[in-house]
C-alpha cells in the first residue's frame, strides 16, 4: 500500500520544499523542473518526505529511546559511540510501516519501468532537512549507498539512511551548530545510476575555491564513479574554464588542464559488495577523463546553474560510458569562498625556509608552522595533539573532529574538490593535499611549515620558517592619474591579487612559465629527433607524453600559463615579456646544452630581440609566437601586448617585427600592440626611431642602471655604486619619457624603486610617466606615494 504523503518525485519538489525532503533532494527537484529546457541532463528520481522518517520513528517508538540516549551522553552518562551505537541499532532493527515501504517500492518499480528495465540500479542518499542550509556547511554527514538492485536491498539502504543520522560524526556536527536532534528529519532521494564505473566523474566549484576569484570555473575529473574524487582517495585532473568568454563563439576559454595520477577508480562491485577500488590502466592514468568539448559542456551548464540559484556553486557531474551522456547528480551554494570578506587581504612572505620535504595542491593561502602528528585512521583521534599538524593518506567525515583541533593538513591523496580541502577551507586552516607520499616522507614529532602563500602548489618545508603576514584593504586606495600596474612571474599565484584595483599588468614574465611548467629549450622540442643527449630525450618524452607533435606541448603549456594572468585582470591590458633568459639560463633547460653557446658575459650577450631573427632560435621564436596567437586568438585574451626585450637598434626591431609577422603576429592587426623594454642607452638615445616602431615603451631600470653607469648589478663589490637614483639614470629616464611621448609612445616603469623610494615615485610623476609597475604587495604603498605626488604637483 502506498501513501502519496510519504513519497516525492523530484519533478513535483523545488528550493521551496527544504523542510519536506531536505536541501539535497530540494536542489535535485529545482534542477529537473528547471533546466530540461535547457538541455542539462538530471537523472530523474524520488524521495521520501520528513513524513516518512517521522512515521518510521512512531511505528517503531524510537522518539522516546533516542531521547533518552542524547539526554545520556548530554550529561555524560555515555560516550559519543555508545550513544550513536545505540540509536542507530534500534534503527536498523525498525520495522517498515506499510505505507512507507509500498510508497517507496512502488515509486521504485515506475522508476524501473521508465528505465525499460527490471529492478534499475539506483543510487540512494541521505538529505537531512538542516544539512544544507546557509548555517549548516558541512554537508556529507550522511550516508549514500551507490548501485542498488532490486527492492530488498533498496529497503534495506533506506534503513541505513535514517540510521546515519545518528553516526558519531552527525551526532557531534548537530551539537556543535546547536541544532536540535529531535527537530532534524531525514529524507531519502533515489536516483538513476550513471553509469559512471564505464565512465568519469567529479565536481565543479563555479568560484576559485582557494580565492574566491569569480570570473572562473574549477572542474576535477575522475574515472570511475564520483565518490572517489569526493571522498579524496583519487588524485583527479584539473580544469579552469574562464566564464566571461563561454558564450563567444570560436573561442575555447580552457585556462588551465592538470592531469592527475588518477591511479585507482571505484565501480560496480561483484557479489555482495555494490561497489569496489580497481587499479587505472596506463592509458587512463595518462589521458585526460574529459575532452575539451565536455569541459566546456559541462562549464555553460555550471553557469546556467549559478545563474538561476543566483549564487556560486558546488556542483557534482558523471559522465556515463556508455552512453557517453554527462549528467549533473548534485548541486549546493558553495559555502566558504562566497562569504568571504573581500576588502580585506591577508598576504604571507616566507623569508628564510628549511628543505622542502614534500610538495601537492595548497589549500587556503596563509603559512603555518608546528608538530606534526600522523593518524593512520580516524580512530587513532585519541594520540592526536591539540594544535598539531595531522598528516593522514585521506580524510572523510570521521576524520572531521580532529580536524576541527588541528593547525593545518596534509594528506596523500585528494584534489581541491576532496573532502580534506573542503573542511580545511570552512575551517579555515592551511592544507596541503595530494602530496602522494606525506605520511611515508613525515613523522609525528617532526618540525614542519605548511606553505599555501606560493600559488596553487603547497609546500612542506623542514623546521619553522621565518615568516611574516601582512593586512592589505586593497580596495582603501586613491584613485590617480598615473596608472600603477603589477609585475607577476607565477601564473599560478595570480587569482591570489584579483581584489587590487591595478590598471593592468605591467611585465609578465614568460621565462617563468618556461622554466617552471615547460622546462624544456624550445629548440629541443623542434628538433628532438636529432638530440644527442639521450638523457635529456627520455626525460623530454615523459614531459611531452600525450603530444603527437612535441612542439604542441610548449606552445599549450606556454600559453595556458600566461592565460592565468591575463584572465585575472581581462579586459585591462597584460604585457607579457617575450623570452628573456641569457644563455646561460637556457642551457640549464633540459635538452638546452645542445643549443646555447658558452659566454664570458651573457648579461651583454645573445639575449633577447637578438635571438628572435637568428637562425640559432628562430625557431624557438616561432613557438612563443603561435602561443601568443593562441593565448589571444583561440583562448580570447585580446587584451595581452607583447613585449621585445633587450632591443639594440631601429635595425634589430625590424627584423623582430618581420618575424613576428611571418608568425603571424602582425603590429596594429587585431588591436595588436607591441611595446619595447627600455633597458638600454640607445633606446634613449634614439627614442625616436623606437616610437615609431613601437606602441610603448618599458622601462627595464635594473638594467638601464647597470648600462649607464657601467655597473655589473650582480657586483657585491659594486653594489654601494649601483644607484636607480643617480642623476645620470634620472636624465635617461626623463629624456625617454619626453622624447617617447612626443611621438604617441606610452611611457611605463617596472621596478622597486617607487615602492622603496617615495620620492623616486614623485620624479617619475613629474616626468609625466604613463605608468609604474610594481610586486603586488608593494601597489598600495606606491599607490599612495603617486597620489600625494600628484597633489603635490598640482599645487
Amino acid at each position: 500500500m502506498a501513501d502519496e504523503n510519504l513519497v516525492i518525485w523530484f519533478s513535483d519538489c523545488g528550493l521551496d520544499d527544504v523542510g519536506l525532503v531536505g536541501g539535497k533532494n530540494a536542489s535535485l527537484g529545482e534542477m529537473v523542473s528547471a533546466f530540461g529546457a535547457k538541455k542539462i541532463r538530471v537523472p530523474n528520481g524520488f524521495a521520501t518526505t520528513s513524513r516518512g522518517y517521522h512515521l518510521y520513528l512512531s511505528e517503531n517508538e524510537l522518539q522516546p529511546l533516542i531521547a533518552d540516549a542524547l539526554a545520556e551522553f548530554a550529561n555524560g552518562m555515555a560516550s559519543l559511540p555508545e550513544t550513536g551505537a545505540r540509536i542507530r541499532k534500534a534503527i536498523l532493527h525498525g520495522r517498515w510501516p506499510a505505507g512507507l515501504s509500498g510508497s517507496i517500492s512502488s515509486a521504485y518499480k515506475r522508476l524501473s519501468e521508465q528505465l525499460g528495465r527490471t529492478n534499475a540500479d539506483v543510487a540512494v542518499r541521505s538529505s537531512a532537512t538542516a544539512e544544507d542550509l546557509p548555517d549548516a556547511s558541512f554537508a556529507g554527514q550522511q550516508e549514500s549507498f551507490l548501485n542498488i538492485r532490486g527492492e530488498e536491498a533498496l529497503l534495506a539502504a533506506c534503513k541505513h539512511c535514517f540510521a546515519s543520522l545518528f553516526t558519531d560524526r552527525a551526532i557531534s556536527y548537530r551539537v556543535g551548530k546547536g541544532f536540535d536532534h529531535m527537530k532534524v528529519a531525514l529524507s531519502i532521494g533515489v536516483q538513476t545510476m550513471v553509469r559512471s564505473d564505464k565512465g568519469a566523474s567529479g565536481v565543479i566549484f563555479t568560484i576559485d575555491t582557494e580565492t574566491g576569484f569569480d570570473k572562473v570555473n574549477v572542474i576535477n575529473a575522475a574515472w570511475g564513479l564520483g565518490e572517489s574524487v569526493v571522498q579524496g582517495t583519487v588524485d583527479p585532473d584539473e580544469f579552469i574554464t574562464y566564464k566571461p568568454f563561454l558564450g563567444k563563439p570560436g573561442l575555447k576559454p580552457i585556462i588551465e588542464k592538470r592531469l592527475g595520477h588518477k591511479k585507482r577508480k571505484m565501480v560496480y562491485g561483484s557479489g555482495e559488495t555494490s561497489t569496489e577500488y580497481l587499479p587505472t590502466s596506463r592509458a587512463e592514468r595518462t589521458s585526460f577523463a574529459l575532452s575539451d568539448t565536455e569541459i566546456l559542456t559541462l562549464s555553460r551548464w555550471a553557469c546556467a546553474i549559478e545563474e538561476h540559484y543566483g549564487c556560486p556553486m558546488d556542483i557534482e557531474w558523471a559522465k556515463d560510458g556508455v552512453s557517453g551522456e554527462i549528467f549533473v547528480v548534485q548541486a549546493r551554494p558553495e559555502t566558504v569562498q562566497s562569504r568571504q570578506d573581500t576588502s580585506i587581504m591577508k598576504t604571507y612572505e616566507i623569508a628564510s625556509k628549511g628543505r622542502r620535504l614534500v610538495m601537492g595542491l595548497s589549500i587556503g593561502n596563509s603559512v603555518v608552522a608546528g608538530r606534526v602528528c600522523l593518524l593512520e585512521s580516524p580512530k587513532d583521534i585519541a594520540e592526536f595533539v591539540d594544535g598539531s599538524i595531522l598528516v593522514a593518506s585521506n580524510t572523510d567525515p570521521d576524520w572531521v573532529p580532529v580536524m576541527k583541533r588541528a593547525a593545518g593538513i596534509i594528506t596523500d591523496h585528494g584534489g581541491r574538490t576532496s573532502h580534506a580541502a573542503i573542511v580545511s577551507r570552512e575551517l579555515g586552516l592551511p592544507a596541503v593535499v595530494g602530496t602522494g607520499d606525506a605520511t611515508h616522507q613525515l613523522h609525528s614529532g617532526q618540525e614542519v611549515t605548511i606553505s599555501c602563500a606560493e600559488g596553487v602548489e603547497g609546500f612542506v618545508y623542514e623546521g619553522s620558517a621565518d615568516f611574516n603576514s601582512k593586512t592589505v584593504i586593497p580596495r582603501d586606495v586613491p584613485e590617480t592619474e598615473t596608472d600603477v600596474m603589477l609585475n607577476l612571474a607565477n601564473p599560478a599565484a595570480a587569482f591570489r591579487w584579483w581584489q587590487i584595483p591595478t590598471d593592468g599588468v605591467g611585465l609578465a614574465r614568460m621565462e617563468f612559465v618556461i622554466g617552471n611548467n615547460i622546462k624544456v629549450h624550445p629548440m629541443a622540442l623542434v628538433r628532438y629527433e636529432n638530440l644527442a643527449d639521450e638523457v635529456a630525450k627520455k626525460e623530454i618524452a615523459g614531459l611531452t607524453a600525450g603530444y603527437d607533435d612535441k612542439t604542441d606541448f610548449f606552445v599549450e603549456k606556454l600559453a595556458l600559463g600566461l592565460s592565468r594572468i591575463a584572465a585575472t585582470y581581462h579586459p585591462k591590458p597584460v604585457i607579457v615579456r617575450m623570452s628573456d633568459f641569457k644563455t646561460n639560463e637556457y642551457a640549464n633547460l633540459i635538452g638546452g646544452g645542445e643549443f646555447e653557446p658558452a659566454e664570458q658575459n651573457p648579461m651583454i650577450g645573445f639575449r633577447g630581440a637578438s635571438r628572435y631573427y637568428s637562425e640559432q632560435y628562430r625557431e624557438g621564436f616561432a613557438l612563443e609566437c603561435r602561443a601568443i596567437r593562441m593565448l589571444r586568438n583561440e583562448l580570447g585574451f585580446s587584451n595581452v601586448v607583447v613585449m621585445i626585450p633587450f632591443c639594440r637598434s631601429p635595425q634589430e626591431a625590424d627584423k623582430v617585427l618581420k618575424v613576428m609577422s611571418d608568425n603571424g603576429l602582425e603590429r596594429g592587426k587585431d588591436n595588436l600592440e607591441v611595446y619595447v623594454m627600455c633597458e638600454i642607452p640607445s633606446n634613449v638615445i634614439l627614442a625616436e626611431d623606437f616610437a615609431k616602431r613601437f606602441d610603448g615603451f618599458s622601462i627595464g631600470s635594473n638594467d638601464l642602471t647597470q648600462l649607464t653607469l657601467g655597473i655589473d648589478r650582480d657586483s657585491e663589490m659594486l653594489s654601494d655604486l649601483f644607484d636607480e637614483q643617480s642623476k645620470a639614470v634620472k636624465w635617461m629616464i626623463k629624456r625617454v619619457i619626453g622624447d617617447a611621448q612626443k611621438y604617441g609612445a606610452k611611457v611605463g616603469l617596472c621596478g622597486q624603486a617607487p615602492s622603496d623610494h617615495p620620492e623616486f615615485a614623485g620624479f617619475l610623476v613629474d616626468c609625466g610617466i604613463n605608468s609604474i609597475s610594481v610586486t603586488p604587495d608593494s601597489f598600495v604603498d606606491v599607490k599612495n606615494h603617486i597620489a600625494k605626488a600628484e597633489a603635490k604637483r598640482c599645487t
